[in-house]
């Protein structure tokens, strides 16, 4: 377990140290699951592993999560265009 301590901005921004986003692969873009555990805060990096483990807890379930990665994968398309500077 790695321990590093950040600054909450006052727009409740903060940065995820670049070794953990290295290890974890985080680049800009990707997406953060955030969960409220007691005193805890826990980031994961939204995957098709995290969609599948919590498919339980989301309403309608299997096409609740397919919705979703479909949604995720527009996004990623419209992203990439306007990086490529495409007309979308």
């Amino acid at each position: 377990m790695t321990f590093q301590i950040t600054t909450v901005s006052t727009k409740g921004q903060f940065v995820i140290p670049s070794e953990m986003r290295s290890a974890l692969g985080i680049k800009p873009g990707t997406r953060i699951a955030v969960t409220h555990d007691g005193t805890k805060i826990i980031l994961e990096p939204v995957t098709d592993e995290l969609v599948e483990k919590t498919r339980g807890m989301l309403k309608g379930k299997a096409r609740q999560a397919e919705k979703l990665r479909r949604k995720w994968r527009q996004e990623d398309r419209r992203r990439e265009a306007r990086l490529r500077g495409d007309q979308w």
